[in-house]
Parts: structure tokens; sequence; C-alpha cells
């Protein structure tokens, strides 16, 4: 009889490394390796070898980043979806594919197991998993972390060690980082300490610091058609072309660094770095576009349920009907987000420089400080007394009552 297959989350970094042997080691099964590239940056191929030499039976490399940025970057964007103020969700987004193509790989291959390393303290076992349970929920899912008697990121470069397993960290340097085309976050070592400044000589990779930024602003300007971003300074690119663009414009200028504690979904909080130089321009781009183009009240609404899909990402919520229906209200805000911002960068700050949209509401004749024909500021008086009515009631109630609190 054939070998039960195992189908694991394969990178290539420091806790999958060791995670081939060790499920060759405790489960009599094949081992079958997936790397997803979601624009990581690195050259992928030399996993190939390393996979098949540290037990694996075959590796998938599989290169889904254009899918990553229209399927699921594009619409947290339009969604304007920050988690608590300032994570622009970079790792969050990217578990989901990542588990949908190990899926999509598990059944081919017959597998009955998918395999993952993150840790029992995370999120991301949470969005692994969540989304193999609503894709395959028949598929048993093994998550070494929470059962193996390795306590330690030192313990794993032990371990690696002492079976001459290559690992691309080492006890000096044993940031846990996480990189696709949208971000690089940065987990770990000094980072574990609030009060320990950052050593962003040491730390960045995608970005310089604002003090080694230009010490001139640099323009940008970027094009949306219906909420999605198509060219940058007149340049119609692809999805990865535009935000490979954006990226480098940003790194070059300090922009979207930000160093962040946050609250894990399983109850901790947990300090990281995070460089989103293209995510960060493009989210501040889309904002001033449906300034002008979204009508108050579906602003204002749709700024409650970015916080709600922002949650729904970051839990892993990925695929459910709620994550589904929020997509379809924002997209339905979105049929005139079209339009061209200008930005001016500047030692990481993104300031304003413009603004058009064939479908502005913004009406120059209506809010004009000069002279207008088209509006009676008379009209303002019965308005205030109707939109006042309730306090002018709350008002006489006291009065009669004798109630005074001011």
């Amino acid at each position: 009889m054939s070998k039960e297959k195992i189908v694991l989350a394969y990178s290539g970094g420091l806790d999958t490394s060791i995670i081939i042997p060790w499920l060759k080691e405790n489960y009599d099964a094949e081992v079958i390796a997936v790397a997803a590239d979601v624009g990581q940056g690195e050259e992928l191929e030399p996993l190939r070898e390393k996979a098949i030499k540290t037990g694996a039976s075959k590796i998938y490399i599989e290169d889904v980043t254009e899918e990553f940025i229209t399927d699921f970057i594009y619409p947290t964007l339009k969604a304007g979806a920050v988690y608590e103020g300032q994570y622009l969700l970079g790792t969050s987004f990217a578990r989901p594919i990542i588990a949908k193509r190990m899926v999509e790989i598990a059944e081919k291959e017959g597998a009955t197991a998918i395999c993952h390393g993150a840790t029992g303290k995370g999120n991301d076992q949470v969005r692994f998993e969540l989304t193999i349970k609503a894709l395959a929920p028949h598929l048993k899912i093994i998550a070494p972390w929470r059962i193996w008697d390795i306590k330690s990121r030192e313990e794993e470069i032990d371990y690696a060690m002492a079976r001459n397993i290559p690992i691309p960290v080492s006890k000096d340097n044993n940031y846990s980082r996480d990189r696709n085309i949208w971000h690089l976050s940065h987990e770990g070592s000094e980072l574990e300490n609030p009060a320990n400044e950052p050593m962003y000589d040491r730390l960045l990779q995608l970005s310089v610091t604002p003090e080694k930024a230009p010490d001139k602003p640099t323009y940008v300007e970027i094009d949306f058609e219906q909420g999605i971003p198509v060219k940058v300074n007149g340049e119609k690119l692809s999805p990865i072309d535009l935000l490979k663009t954006l990226n480098k414009i940003g790194g070059e200028n300090g922009i979207g660094i930000i160093d962040i504690v946050e609250n894990r979904l399983v109850g901790m909080k947990s300090r990281g770095v995070y460089e989103t130089p293209g995510g960060t321009i493009l989210y501040a781009a889309h904002q001033k576009l449906e300034s002008i183009t979204l009508d108050r009240d579906t602003a204002h609404y749709k700024a409650l349920v970015a916080q709600r899909f922002a949650e729904l990402v970051y839990f892993g919520q990925w695929y459910t009907p709620l994550r589904e229906a929020i997509s379809a209200f924002v997209d339905s805000t979105q049929k005139y987000v079209t339009g061209t911002v200008k930005l001016k960068l500047y030692k990481g700050n993104i300031i304003p420089a413009g603004v058009t949209s064939p479908y502005s509401l913004f009406d120059e004749e209506l809010c004009t400080f000069g002279e207008d024909n088209v509006y009676n500021q008379k009209d303002a008086e019965g308005f205030i007394n109707l939109f006042g009515l309730p306090c002018t009631v709350q008002a006489n109630m006291k009065k009669r009552n004798n109630i005074k609190d001011y």
C-alpha cells in the first residue's frame, strides 16, 4: 500500500526547513512541499533542491502573485481596511491564497493532511486552518508547533544544525520575517521588548529610514478605475509591475515603515515592524480619490464597514459569507472611484498634491467663498431650525423642570 501523503506549506525558512525531517521522523508518510510565490522577491528555485534533500518526495513552486494582488489585495484596498488603524494586513491576506493552493494540490495528490509551520501563539495558524476548513474540511491538519518538544527558535536552530539542514538565520540574527509583494514584516530579537528602539540599519530591507531619504520631494501620480490602480505616472502597468514600481518609489522615500504593538486574535499583544512602501502610497491615493467621489453617508458608513472588514481579514475569515457580502457592498461603492491622484513623497511623509475625477462631487460653485448664483444662504436658517429641533425640545423640558447641567 502507498504511504499517506502530507502537504506542507514550505517557505524554506527556519520553521519549515526543520518540519520536513520532523514529519519524516514522526509520521510514516510522504511529504509534499508547496512553496507559494506571492511576490516575496526571493529566488524560490533553490528551494526545490533543498526540499528534496531534507526529505520531501516532491515540491510544487507555485506563482500566485497576480491572483494575490487582484483577488485579495485589491478587495482589501477598495474596502480601505486597516487593522487597528495602522496595519495594512500584509501577512493576513496572503495566508488564504497560500492555503487555497495547498488544498488544490492536496486534492490533486490524494493527500489526507496539510501541515503548516505557524506557531500556537500566532494568528497564522487560524488563517491557514480556517481556509482549509472552508474549502476542504475533510483534510487533517498537522501543526508541529502545537505538538513537538521544541520550545524556541534557538532550539529550532540546534535541531537543524544537528541534522546539517541549511537555515536562513542564526542565533545572532533570528528575526522572524514574512515577505510578499505587498510588505515585509519583522518580529523577534530586540523587537520583543517594546522599550527597545528597532535597529533599523540591520532591519529594513525594502526601505530607507526617512533620515536617509532624498532631501527633495518625489512626486507620483496614480490613476484608478473603479477603485483599482491602473497607471503610475501616466504609464499603464500590470498589477505586479505597478506594485513593484510603487514599492521602489516608496522605499526610496522612507514611506510605509511602522512600528506597532498589535492585538493578536489569540489574545496576546505582539510587537512588529512592517515595511509597506507601495501599499501605503496606494491607500493614501485611494482615500484621497474617494474624498471627491463618495457622498458623505456612503463614505461614513464605508468607514465603519472597513474596520469590520479588517478584522475579518486579520482573523483569517476570508472565506466567509460576511466577508463576501461586505466585498459586494464595497464593489458597489467603487463604481465612480475613477480618477487621478497626485502625491508628494518626502522623508516618510505622503502629502496630497492634487486629485481629479470625471465623477467628482466637489462643486466649486457651491462651496466658494466668492459670489455664487446656485446657493441661497437664507435656506440655512430653516435647515438649522429643523435639524436643531431635538436640542430645543430637550432644553425646554429642562427649563420646565428647573434642571441645570452647566
